[in-house]
């Protein structure tokens, strides 16, 4: 017995995939669930069992014919072009003479895996091999099946019956467990060619056996490394989530071959998954020159820029991959997505119908188009592409998408807004509105599964759908509104990244911002306010409930409810407001320039408690914590100096009181878990517990009556100091808001809008930016009190006297007192008006 032929003719790498048949998990060409997003570029399509599956050929893949080269479908040694060749023409024909034919030609030149010294066998063997490449898996087996009656070890017929079970489909098991079985035999007899533990893996991935898969690629790899055996165990690692060792594979595989487009695409990816987005960007711009026609990463660097919140960037992106092919399906659903969070909602919708033409049942493109015409006050459109979602049931064992579990939330939701699309705002309460389990569910993003619920009524046909609205048909006092909302908007802006500009919601917190300080104003003047049907004065809810308002109809998908009206039931358990810093390998790059931060005060927490509890070992703790300049490396410190850390341990913030001298609250909780470096978890939380709500309520209740004390003071006084004790109070208010995160969404724009709406009240306007980095909400959350975070917040807010026309301005509540009026607004482009007012 020899060594297999690594030299087979161009032409077994085209038979050996049948026409129009793809070879994914499933046996059929189709993308799998990984198509949604840049997470897992079009692996699911691409790197089935071979690495191959059926490729479009008027799309451009990264997974070129040159890529397809796995040892499972092919032989690696090529001597002829792939496209054009007639070497490499595919063997397809079913006419007896020309099969032996191709076989007595492949057997003469001993092309074969494993030939023998004996002419005829090796032309029957391969027979066999052109009939694999024919389509013809069953004549295949059995053909192989006679030779091994006369010879049950002869290896090359084992080998290519294994490959006539792989080819026929591994949807059904019994073809994939034979295929493994004669992969296996092969392995007991010929233990050192790595292409047979190459082949079996490419069988056991696609059946979700990655561990086994990547043990034998890690045997191919040890028997004789090359590009390709690095690439594709680094793409199982990449699938498995070790990004560390994906990474470090792709390297690998770029250092033994360069020109590796796909490579650098996935070695770009790992960059990305982590959290590394300037060093993907990098990559992925490597991987254009390598390849400048790479659809893939345009599109990957497009998402990238998206992440790192350069929306113009973006957008050049996606635009050129979608030059190179105009029915890019994932290409336009993710530049839709961002179209929509930007909240260009016309363009966005454009995409995700043009995405539907290619792909009727793409859920992501469906659910985007319901959400898309609901939050333009398209309702009939829009529950319309909802209800197709909810038709798209999961087959049985397979898991629910995202938007088949949010659809029938939305869906109800927007029932209810149609409903009270015409009944002024001031009238009703969604939070007292929507059933108590309907919120819970909702807020936690559990599957709909609510007893003896009540679905909300039809569209009823008098309301119509909500129509646009040209910026000049607006008076021009109201433009002046507008364009005044949106410069007050775009200074809410987080400059961090993951962190889209969101035009939409610049212009409704902006009017938030207008009409706390209209609102506000008239409490001063002991005027009162129209609230919840009831005309009372206002409470700190009320006036955090402006912005609320704001903040739901911007964006319909995200529930943003008052946690403590949700059921009591659920108040007992407690809500938790869940951040993960670290997960694995994955850094949340919006939080980074807290880290240290947080690190330090861990580490004086420790110092805090070996001091009491452990005083003669605080040396040696306050020596290994000075090694300390990671996170990272707490959990290997911790378990050395403590025995009970064994998996991780968790620190308490404290929130000092103003109300109770001395007295503290609880903040939120840093949670360092894991076994080690590369493998924890750091994550904070904020618990909303009743008994905690009560205590942050009594506070805030205590600030703002002050503070509408202070406020009356203030509009009957010129003094410098009274303003100065208004904005602290302000800042010290919301400064437990952030805190209690009383919100299930959005409540750090909400509070900021306040911040602005209250102080332009008493006479102050915010002109500054936020700095670049800063998120307001953990500023507060790590500061170590109201004080420190008023005086941190002042350093970039450049307080201002308010321009005198402010006072002059109409009123936000009375200018658009319905949702159809406030949705409208935020339909409306002003972009190009507010440029030239300015």
């Amino acid at each position: 017995m020899v060594a297999p032929g690594l030299g087979a003719v161009c032409a077994l790498l085209l038979l050996v995939r049948a026409p129009g048949r793809g070879v994914t998990a499933s046996g059929g060409g189709g993308e799998g669930p990984l198509h949604r997003t840049l997470l897992s570029p079009d692996i699911g399509r691409h790197a089935g069992p071979g690495g191959c599956s059926h490729r479009d050929p008027e799309s451009d893949s990264a997974w070129d014919l040159e890529e397809c080269d796995s040892a499972f479908f092919t032989f690696r040694e090529m001597d002829c072009e792939p496209r054009g060749s007639p070497a490499c023409e595919s063997i397809i024909s079913r006419n007896t003479e020309k099969i032996l034919s191709q076989a007595k030609s492949l057997a003469e030149q001993k092309r074969l895996p494993f030939v023998t010294d004996d002419q005829d066998t090796n032309e029957e063997l391969a027979i066999g091999y052109v009939l694999v490449g024919s389509g013809l898996h069953d004549e295949a087996v059995k053909h192989f099946s006679s030779m091994l009656q006369e010879n049950a070890d002869l290896v090359s017929a084992i080998y290519g019956r294994g490959i006539a079970y792989g080819k026929k489909g591994l949807q059904d098991i019994k073809n994939a467990e034979l295929a493994l079985f004669e992969l296996s035999r092969v392995i007991s007899l010929e233990p050192d060619h790595p292409e047979v533990f190459e082949q079996r893996a490419e069988i056991l991935s696609p059946l979700g056996r990655i561990s086994e898969a990547l043990s034998d690629l890690t045997r191919a790899i040890q028997l004789q490394p090359s590009a390709r055996l690095y690439r594709h165990r680094g793409t199982l690692y990449f699938i498995s989530e070790d990004y560390v060792a994906a990474h470090e594979d792709f390297q690998q595989s770029l250092e033994l071959n360069q020109n590796q487009p796909i490579a650098v695409l996935y070695k770009g990816l790992t960059f990305f998954h982590r959290g590394l987005l300037k060093e993907a960007i990098e990559t992925f711009k490597e991987a254009l020159k390598q390849k400048s026609n790479f659809i893939e990463a345009y599109k990957s660097l497009g998402q990238a820029y998206r992440e790192l919140g350069n929306f113009e960037a973006a957008m050049e992106n996606f635009q050129k991959a979608l030059m190179l092919n105009q029915n890019h399906v994932q290409t336009l659903q993710l530049r839709g997505i961002m179209l929509y969070h930007h909240g260009s909602l016309r363009e966005a919708l454009t995409n995700f119908k043009r995405c539907l033409q290619l792909e009727p049942y793409n859920e992501v493109c469906q659910y985007m188009k319901g959400l898309s015409h609901v939050s333009m006050g398209h309702f009939y459109e829009g529950i319309k592409a909802q209800t197709k979602v909810m038709l798209n049931d999961p087959m049985p064992g397979q898991k629910a998408s995202q938007e088949y579990l949010k659809v029938k939330y939305l869906r109800e939701y927007s029932r209810y807004l149609h409903s009270h699309l015409d009944t002024p705002v001031t009238e009703y309460n969604i939070d007292a509105d929507l059933p108590g389990n309907f919120k819970d569910h909702w807020a936690k993003n559990l599957p709909f599964l609510i007893e003896d619920y009540e679905e909300q009524p039809g569209l009823q046909p008098h309301i119509k759908d909500v129509l646009p609205q040209n910026f000049e048909s607006y008076k021009p006092e109201i433009q002046e509104l507008i364009c005044v909302a949106d410069r007050l908007g775009t200074l809410m802006q987080y400059e961090t990244s993951g962190f889209l500009p969101n035009k939409r919601i610049h212009r409704a917190m902006g009017l938030a911002a207008l009409e706390v300080m209209q609102a506000v104003q008239k409490t001063w003047m002991n005027s009162k306010v129209r609230i919840n049907g009831k005309t009372r004065l206002m409470q700190w809810r009320d006036m955090f409930d402006i912005a609320v308002k704001w903040r739901r109809i911007a964006d319909p998908d995200q529930p943003v409810l008052w946690l403590d009206r949700m059921p009591a039931q659920s108040l007992i358990r407690g809500f938790n407001n869940h951040i993960n810093l670290i997960r694995g390998q994955i850094i949340n790059m919006r939080y980074l320039e807290y880290f240290e931060k947080i690190l330090s005060f861990i580490k004086d927490r420790i110092i805090i408690y070996h001091s009491a509890n452990n005083p003669r070992g605080l040396s040696e703790v306050k020596e290994a914590l000075e090694k300390v300049h990671k996170v990272e490396d707490l959990l290997p410190i911790m378990k050395q100096l403590n025995s009970k850390t064994r998996d991780g341990f968790t620190v308490n913030t404290k929130v000092p009181s103003l109300k109770d001298q001395g007295k503290e609250y609880d903040g939120f909780t840093i949670t360092i878990t894991g076994d080690k470096i590369g493998n924890i978890l750091f994550s904070v939380e904020t618990q909303t517990t009743e008994e905690r709500t009560q205590l942050y309520h009594a506070e805030m209740e205590s600030l703002y009556k002050d503070l509408t004390a202070k406020g009356k003071v203030l509009v009957l006084s010129t003094e410098l100091g009274e303003a100065d004790a208004v904005c602290e109070l302000i800042l010290s208010l919301v400064y437990y808001f952030y805190n209690l995160m009383p919100l299930s969404r959005g409540s750090s724009v909400v509070a900021y809008s306040v911040i602005m709406g209250a102080l332009m009240a008493s006479g102050k306007e915010i002109s500054g930016k936020i700095p670049k980095g800063k998120l307001v909400d953990f500023e507060a959350m790590t500061a170590l009190g109201s004080e420190a975070f008023s005086k941190t917040s002042k350093s970039w807010m450049n307080l201002r006297s308010l321009p005198a026309s402010y006072k002059s301005l109409p009123s936000v509540s009375e200018s658009f007192p319905t949702l159809r009026a406030m949705i409208e607004v935020l339909n409306t482009d002003s972009s190009f008006r507010c440029i030239k007012k300015s």
